[in-house]
């Protein structure tokens, strides 16, 4: 049989024996409180690192810092091409500690490494360069008004696409690298400030990300996390003043709830929440390579993909056949 274990790198070791805080303005602090959230190694159910347990008090920091970044303009008024350029940075730097991050995911989540090379960093980085480019793409419209007073006068209006201040970015633990930087790039390409709060179980990577985004050139304040509980910073997230936008990926009870709370404030919201995904198989198809691929659909990732085939039709006549093929 191969030997397919992999060497854990100095550096991922060395990341994992740290006592990780919350970073804020650029910096790691401690929680205000002292309560910590183990993070266990799925594969094995060993603890391999513990993360800070962040109160509400330790939220409102958080969005502080990026309210006082957005509002002093270190990026929010940036020139679109200088913000361009440090998101490209980014991306390389992210290139560069690409092994390192891939297996901080796969310890911390269980994935395999394969999945976490190619999914959560290979994906990760063509999100980042494709966002990056983005930013000096931000195009508001011109219009010409038909006013008819006074006499031939012409009228102009336009339309000029702004950054809203702090957006609030709630990660799952499924993909936390990957869906956590859909919400981070999107945000920084458009001037925003950002506060992330990752999944209790899977912090690491999206701590480190926080690392190599001030390597790069992100301003302090500009890119938060906060780790703890849903409950408690989900919810002192969703509910704060000074945040104009909440992005969720998680369960429909939950996206309803941060939708409500959102509702009072008139609070701009991105709900990505879970669903079913149907497959359809024909009777014509070939069987072998739709077995194959439902096993995939359905299964990678140990199934918890938003996007899992978890519903199969199958045509009368092949079905037997197609059933007995798993």
């Amino acid at each position: 049989m191969p030997d397919n274990t992999v060497a854990i790198l100095d550096s991922v070791t060395r990341f994992l024996d740290r006592q990780h805080g919350l970073y804020i303005d650029g910096k790691w602090c401690d929680s205000l409180s002292d309560a910590r959230l183990a993070i266990y190694n799925p594969a094995n159910g060993e603890q391999i690192a513990s993360s800070a347990d962040a109160n509400t008090e330790d939220v409102s920091r958080a969005v502080t810092s990026a309210h006082q970044a957005f509002c002093a303009g270190v990026w929010s008024q940036r020139l679109p091409a200088e913000r361009e350029r440090i998101l490209l940075r980014y991306a390389d730097l992210v290139e560069q500690h690409a092994e390192e991050l891939a297996q901080l995911e796969t310890l911390e989540q269980g994935k395999s490494i394969n999945i976490s090379r190619a999914f959560e960093v290979g994906c990760t980085l063509n999100w980042m360069r494709y966002t990056a480019g983005l930013t000096t793409k931000i195009t508001g419209q011109t219009m010409d008004v038909s006013i008819p007073m006074p006499a031939g006068a012409k009228y102009m209006a336009y339309t000029r696409k702004e950054p809203i201040g702090v957006v609030a970015g709630i990660v799952p633990w499924n993909f936390p690298l990957m869906i956590g930087i859909w919400k981070v790039m999107p945000a920084l390409a458009a001037g925003c400030s950002i506060v992330i709060k990752p999944s209790e179980t899977t912090p690491l990577t999206l701590l480190r990300m926080a690392e190599l985004a001030s390597e790069a050139g992100v301003p302090d304040g500009v890119f938060n996390i906060v780790t703890g509980k849903g409950s408690v910073c989900g919810k002192a997230l969703t509910e704060h003043p000074l945040v104009a936008k909440v992005s969720f990926t998680g369960s429909t009870p939950v996206g309803k709830g941060i939708a409500r709370a959102a509702a009072d404030r008139l609070t701009r919201v991105t709900l990505e929440l879970g669903g079913k995904n149907p497959a359809i198989v024909l009777k014509d198809a070939d069987q072998q390579q739709v077995i194959e691929g439902l096993m995939a659909g359905s299964f990678l990732n140990q199934g918890q993909v938003c996007a899992a085939s978890s519903r199969i039709y199958i045509e009368a006549p092949i079905f037997d056949n197609l059933v007995a093929g798993f």
